[in-house]
């Protein structure tokens, strides 16, 4: 048996990712969301899928907005405007080789989001990972906060070569909207990926569906593609090819 699940990054990044982001829970494929705890959107886009079965994932946030922690115990996560420092700046540093964000201050920000998770959702997420961030600290606070609360970790490898673990399962993780647009078709996309994928094998497909508003346009390089994964993943000719495909099976997170 073949098991593939979707997933869908980013509630509360904007009011317009969030109208996305349900469309594609609440008419389309997509079976585990994360959300970004520190955003100001995150309590609206929640109710808006809050009754739909499915994972919800903690998409923890340290590239953007304000910290759930006290700013004045996360100095090295902060920019010149008391802001999260941006994805930009963290590439920046991995590339050299060095980090900007002091491990304990991550683990602090880390279980302050944890927290807020914990109360707008009421519960436990059913993954826990990280958005958009190369760092090593990072990584090994992710790690560290998953392990110390019995959370189920999602190691981050876009690598589809590579097997990486999460809960009992040995998956493959893909993504294409980095891809312009021009070149990228989100339903193409998981045909390609559903059709190479060997018996017994689980991928992990991560998408970033939504709509496009000021704040998007303003803080993200992501944006028609986002647009172009919601029409994929609500359509009905997606969804009935895939239930026809021999021995697949559509998965959550909770699954795994």
């Amino acid at each position: 048996m073949k098991q593939l699940l979707i997933r869908a990054d980013d509630i509360g990044y904007s009011y317009a990712v969030n109208l996305g982001i349900a469309r594609a829970v609440n008419e389309g494929l997509v079976r585990s969301a994360g959300l970004m705890p520190n955003m100001p959107e995150t309590a609206r886009g929640w109710e808006w899928i809050k009754d739909a079965d499915i994972a919800i994932g903690q998409h923890t946030n340290l590239c953007l907005g304000t910290p759930c922690a006290d700013p004045a115990l996360v100095p090295s996560l902060l920019d010149g405007n008391g802001q999260l420092k941006s994805s930009r700046a963290y590439r920046a540093a991995f590339q050299e080789g060095c980090e900007i964000a002091e491990y304990d201050e991550l683990v602090i920000e880390i279980e302050a989001q944890l927290a807020r998770s914990r109360e707008i959702v009421g519960r436990d997420p059913d993954y826990f990972e990280a958005h958009a961030v190369m760092s090593k600290n990072l990584n090994q606070a992710i790690h560290d906060v998953a392990e110390a609360h019995g959370l189920k970790e999602q190691v981050a490898s876009f690598d589809p070569t590579r097997v990486v673990r999460c809960g009992e399962t040995d998956v493959h993780m893909a993504l294409e909207d980095v891809l312009p647009p021009e070149q990228y078709d989100p339903a193409e996309f998981i045909r390609r990926t559903v059709e190479g994928m060997a018996d017994g094998e689980t991928y992990v497909l991560v998408f970033h569906p939504g709509y496009l508003d000021a704040f998007i346009l303003g803080n993200s390089s992501l944006t028609v593609n986002r647009t172009k994964e919601v029409d994929a993943l609500i359509d009905p000719a997606l969804r009935a090819w895939l239930e026809v495909q021999p021995d697949l099976r559509l998965v959550d997170y909770r699954d795994l």
